[in-house]
């Protein structure tokens, strides 16, 4: 009895540190397809911005400076609002127009707000590529988002916060310019960066 009860185990160990292990090269597979989707779609976007502007263009049809609606350029079906660099952990990541899951999974997005109106929210998965290492930013950290009219904002992170899964409206209504979110490790929790717009000099 007591052989049988011990292969048995044996049996359960291997079987869940198998199905531990495919869980481990999943959550890796599925972390480097969505780093290789943002990098396509990044190079597509900083083509997009070299090309040379239209002089031609009807001044009806120029930027608007006043007004807060961000442009969008379409790539591959899905709208963009530009692309968001963070010097200090090597990420430069498109930014879409929207966010749903299934967007989430190719690149951050914007949850809420403009850059235009300093209230911009940006949210993105925890993949290592994407926003997972948002918690080791430190204060004073530079974040500098450049719209697809060319025009780079630069930002100062003030605070690091956690926020409930519950927190929308404390997540959009802040003081802060710029809100950078993504989930913690299990998806309890969201780690919140708020940063301060600078200028630079």
């Amino acid at each position: 009895m007591r052989a049988k009860l011990g292969t048995g185990l044996m049996i359960l160990g291997a079987v869940l540190v198998c199905a531990a292990l495919s869980l481990f090269l999943y959550n890796r597979w599925e972390d480097n397809t969505a780093g290789n989707a943002a990098d396509k779609i990044l190079f597509q976007l900083q083509d997009v911005l070299e090309q040379e502007p239209d002089i031609s263009a009807e001044p009806d049809s120029l930027p608007d400076p006043y007004d807060t609606e961000m442009t969008i350029k379409m790539i591959d079906g899905y709208g963009y609002i530009g692309y968001l660099s963070i010097p200090e952990l090597g990420l430069e990541l498109p930014v879409m127009s929207e966010w749903d899951y299934t967007r989430m999974r190719i690149a951050p997005c914007r949850y809420s707000g403009s850059a235009k109106s300093d209230d911009l929210v940006i949210a993105g998965h925890n993949y290592t590529r994407h926003f997972g290492t948002l918690k080791t930013l430190n204060i004073g950290s530079l974040v500098v988002f450049t719209d697809m009219e060319d025009i780079q904002t630069v930002y100062e992170v003030a605070v690091i916060e956690i926020l409930g899964p519950a927190d929308v409206l404390p997540m959009m209504e802040s003081e802060y310019d710029l809100t950078l979110f993504t989930c913690t490790v299990g998806g309890a929790d969201r780690v919140t960066v708020r940063c301060s717009r600078i200028t630079v000099e």
